[in-house]
């Protein structure tokens, strides 16, 4: 009686395994059919999106300093 149990307790440790693995396949099905899909869709526009940001950025740096190249200019002595 004593070998009983601990087959009892190995066979609920496999159907738990099987349970789990099964689970995984589920998830990582879901993961391909929906999540990446998407990600590759919407990812490129994040990256225009944050082109766009860097370009606005870009843009304000060119303006600082040009206002503080013409700003160093204005407070030159004249000769």
């Amino acid at each position: 009686m004593a070998n009983d149990q601990p087959k009892g307790w190995e066979q609920q440790l496999r159907e738990a395994a099987a349970r789990v693995e099964e689970d995984l396949r589920h998830v990582v099905t879901y993961i391909n059919d929906e999540v990446v899909p998407d990600i590759r869709r919407n990812g490129s526009q994040a990256l225009r999106d944050a082109a766009a940001e860097l370009q606005k950025l870009a843009q304000r740096m060119d303006d600082r300093r040009a206002s503080a190249q013409n700003q160093a200019e204005k407070d030159k002595p004249a000769p």
